[in-house]
């Protein structure tokens, strides 16, 4: 049955207002090559969405050619402001953009583990507040938040977690409450750098991937044929949790001490770094684990190709294969081991990289053998830092652990990547809203 009238109008128009999204200003020409719509349709279409104020002239085209230029259409930016949030255990970034993304302000604030909950929730909200009178937003239309922990995908609600800050929770209620006529939506936030990575960075053309989220704690994220997957209960990605050999003990169901996050955390990379003689420089800004994996990066790149990818497979110990002991008997969050590697710059870095590498390929091991993804991109502060030289050496040794084939790639956003998904999350819900069809 044909679409009527008044459907095939509304269904013209989200085509033309998501290309104007996805590709920026475009003239009535261009619409119809890519609509594959007649002119006089175009033309139409581009008269409803401008007197709706969705659409307007941005520019000219074609000054290069004879005859008048051709006019630019784009949608409204100011039609709404967002604002996105990073939200740490340690602090809170803010953003504030237009509604094509333009990034109108930008501020962060630390929030010390001894405050008190509500002073806590108190500085973010006025974080929020302050950032979104700078950028000139007089109201703020949607607001979407990154967190660590478990969303409910019942309600959409940030579920109370063991060992996050209280006023976690607290914050979604209060900015609701400030921002009456805002829509504040929350989502894991791994997920989020998920897709900004899938969008801007290193999973651009992947349909479906991991990605294994390394800063100062770990994290993972499905993308299964393009939809981002959350589980029965918001779960999935927990990779902090997973049982892993090497560590003192199991981990609990309220502490991931004694999982992957043992051997993969900011804190145990900083226990391993001392094992080899590896040290960030002074004065870095990088949490304490990227650092030191930049460190070793660029002193492995100074060495040469004798200091790179070592001997894979020798267990999480890797590099020197000191008598096969791996992590050794090391405890949890100080699961480093026998680890050896000589004294000097270059052959500590390369085998401080080597026993990283064979930590974060138990992780993507169990994740390829599981979900099958075909690519692991390894995001957060942590993988961005080690590039390609942390990911190469990753990929060997899933190589000769996994029959199926992975690719693994290094994230190109690192810990931006948060609070930029918290943007695109944020401009998605606010343009559906606004883009939903009128009744012309």
């Amino acid at each position: 049955m044909p679409a009527s009238p008044s459907t095939a109008r509304a269904m013209n128009d989200r085509l033309a207002l998501r290309l104007l999204q996805q590709q920026g200003p475009l003239t009535a020409t261009q619409l119809k090559q890519h609509t594959g719509l007649s002119r006089p349709t175009v033309a139409d279409l581009v008269d409803r969405l401008a007197a709706s104020g969705l659409i307007e002239v941005v520019g000219e085209a074609g000054a290069q050619r004879r005859g008048p230029n051709a006019k630019l259409y784009g949608i409204v930016a100011g039609r709404a402001h967002l604002a996105a949030l990073d939200v740490r255990t340690e602090g809170v970034s803010v953003l504030v953009s237009d509604l094509v993304g333009r990034v109108l302000g930008e501020a962060s604030v630390p929030i010390g583990g001894d405050t008190g909950t509500g002073h806590a929730v108190e500085q973010a909200v006025a974080l929020v507040e302050r950032v979104a009178k700078e950028a000139g937003a007089d109201r703020l239309h949607t607001v979407g938040i990154g967190a660590p922990g478990l969303i409910d995908p019942a309600t959409g609600d940030l579920r109370d977690s063991g060992g996050l800050p209280a006023w976690h929770r607290r914050l979604v209620a209060a900015l609701q409450e400030r921002l009456p006529a805002a829509r504040v939506t929350v989502e894991n936030e791994t997920n989020l750098a998920a897709l900004a990575e899938q969008r801007d960075g290193a999973a651009r053309d992947r349909d479906t991937f991991v990605l294994l989220w390394l800063g100062i704690g770990t994290g993972a994220a499905v993308v299964l044929d393009g939809h981002l997957r959350r589980g029965a209960s918001g779960g999935t990605g927990e990779i902090g949790f997973l049982p892993v050999p090497w560590t003192r003990g199991l981990p609990s169901a309220t502490d991931c001490e004694g999982g992957f996050h043992s051997l993969a955390s900011s804190a145990a990379i900083a226990e391993l770094a001392v094992r080899h003689g590896v040290s960030a420089p002074a004065g870095t800004e990088e949490p304490l684990g990227a650092g030191l994996v930049r460190a070793a990066v660029e002193a492995v790149a100074a060495g040469g190709a004798g200091a790179g990818a070592g001997d894979a497979g020798a267990g999480p110990g890797g590099g020197a294969r000191t008598g096969g002991a791996g992590v050794g008997s090391a405890g949890a969050g100080s699961a480093g081991g026998a680890e050896g590697g000589s004294g000097d710059a270059e052959g500590g870095a390369g085998a401080f990289l080597d026993a990283l590498a064979d930590r974060v390929a138990l992780g993507v091991a169990s994740v390829v053998a599981v979900l099958d993804p075909g690519c692991v991109v390894l995001g957060g502060e942590v993988g961005r830092a080690g590039g390609e030289e942390l990911a190469g050496r990753v990929e060997e040794r899933i190589r000769r652990m996994a029959p199926l084939p992975t690719e693994v790639r290094a994230g190109v956003l690192g810990g931006a990547a948060v609070l930029r998904g918290a943007l695109l999350t944020a401009r998605e819900a606010a343009q559906e809203e606004l883009f939903s069809p009128l009744d012309r």
